[in-house]
């Protein structure tokens, strides 16, 4: 973690409770950087996570498997006796939780199924919750995680805060109820003005006041800019993030194949784990690419430093996206990047500024503008000279950590009872 972080310590420092989706996790060490942090801003969180980690975890992320609860490790048995125990010595915990459960749910029997999962999930969450005498719940992310957050809140009779990330939440708003999650929250803190309108345009305009922007940032001590270098032979692409077809993989392997043709010999690696991999592989062979592509799978954030510095260009040709981390850590090192002109991705990049943005889903757009950094050493330099110059002025966990932390001063008490 970084530690120049700059000393402003507010007025208060909270005791809260971070309920996440899985913790610790490779693809999310952003979650990992802001609680540690906060805690180096004088926070007191205790952390949960409703799956196990991700990984096998040693040093910073063994300590924090070892202070996490896990909420679906728990084993089936214990959940049900914690209902039944509820149920007859706390029913107002009991009955809180059920209506916050199946509200909503109609007479979908899966909704009705699913919602019987998270109300256990949220017994486990509110008696943790008082077990740790802990009185306030921060919950990164609105689906299923925000789910179970707000029906512990509702039974434990804690406020609750949201950290909305997007987009996935926006395509199944009404699945995830995600107005009456933002609406009844106590604020709500969205990590790009993208994803502050999208919420805007859900709840009612009462509740616009306690939407509060607050991005995110990266290390830009750790993520240092790199020596300048010539185009490597073949050149060396490199794309991070999960894959899935919403990262538009697919259509930066269609890119590369124009590329090819071309005549440009290229390199590809793709770092990150996910269900579309083996289609990756598939599609790489078809296009008679399979010789130049490597997929990594996960690694650790050193090693993803490691091939940044390898790396020739960045590239996430996204078809949704908040703001990704991954992004800012390539413009961090003052690597040329290029993405989409999607959601929340051109606050991040200015076209031609400092990174090159083309339409999401155009293999000949992105083939294009990988060809114009190809040819213009003195493109990539600027691009990546500015790319950093940017993060450093509205990314760096220097000062978004901090603003994070004000954000939550301003809205929970100090040490709650």
């Amino acid at each position: 973690m970084n530690s120049t972080l700059k000393k402003t310590p507010p007025v208060a420092t909270p005791r809260l409770a971070y309920l996440l989706s899985q913790y610790p996790a490779v693809s999310h060490t952003f979650l990992r950087d802001e609680i540690n942090g906060l805690r180096q801003l004088g926070f007191t969180i205790e952390t949960a996570s409703i799956n196990a980690a991700s990984a096998a975890h040693t040093g910073e992320d063994g300590a924090a498997v070892s202070s996490t609860f896990y909420v679906k490790p728990t084993p089936a048995t214990r959940a049900l006796g914690l209902a039944f125990r509820t149920l007859f010595s706390q029913p107002g915990v009991f009955f809180r939780g059920l209506r916050a459960a199946f509200t909503g749910t109609g007479l979908d029997a899966w909704r009705i199924l699913y919602a019987g999962f998270y109300f256990l999930e949220g017994l486990l969450v509110a008696d943790w919750l008082r077990q740790r005498n802990l009185r306030h719940l921060h919950i990164h992310f609105g689906g299923p995680v925000a789910t179970v957050g707000r029906i512990a809140a509702r039974a434990a009779r804690v406020p609750y805060s949201l950290t909305i990330h997007g987009p996935d939440e926006f395509f199944n708003e009404n699945k995830f109820l995600l107005r009456q999650k933002i609406e009844q929250a106590a604020f709500v803190l969205c990590i790009s003005d993208f994803c502050r309108a999208q919420l805007m345009r859900i709840a009612a305009p009462r509740h616009w006041s306690r939407l509060h922007v607050a991005r995110l940032g990266v290390n830009t001590d750790l993520f240092a800019a790199r020596t300048p270098r010539s185009l490597a032979v073949p050149v060396q692409i490199l794309c991070v993030g999960r894959l899935v077809p919403a990262k538009g993989q697919r259509v930066l392997l269609d890119a590369c194949r124009l590329l090819a043709e071309r005549g440009h010999p290229l390199h590809i690696t793709f770092v990150g784990t996910g269900p579309g991999a083996d289609g990756l592989k598939t599609h790489a062979a078809v296009l008679g690419l399979g010789a130049s592509v490597h997929f990594t799978g996960a690694l650790t954030h050193a090693e993803t430093r490691a091939r940044l510095a390898e790396a020739d260009v960045f590239v996430l040709p996204s078809f949704a996206e908040g703001i990704p981390v991954s992004i800012m850590e390539a413009m961090a090192i003052q690597l040329a990047c290029v993405s989409t002109w999607t959601a929340g991705i051109p606050e991040l990049i200015t076209d031609n500024v400092d990174g090159l943005l083309v339409p999401p889903g155009s293999a000949h757009a992105l083939a294009d503008a990988l060809e114009l950094l190809f040819a213009d050493p003195q493109l990539r330099a600027r691009l990546g000279l500015a790319a950093r110059q940017r993060v450093l002025a509205y990314y760096s966990q220097k000062d978004s950590l901090p603003r994070t932390a004000a954000l939550f001063s301003e809205h929970i008490s100090g040490d709650l009872p």
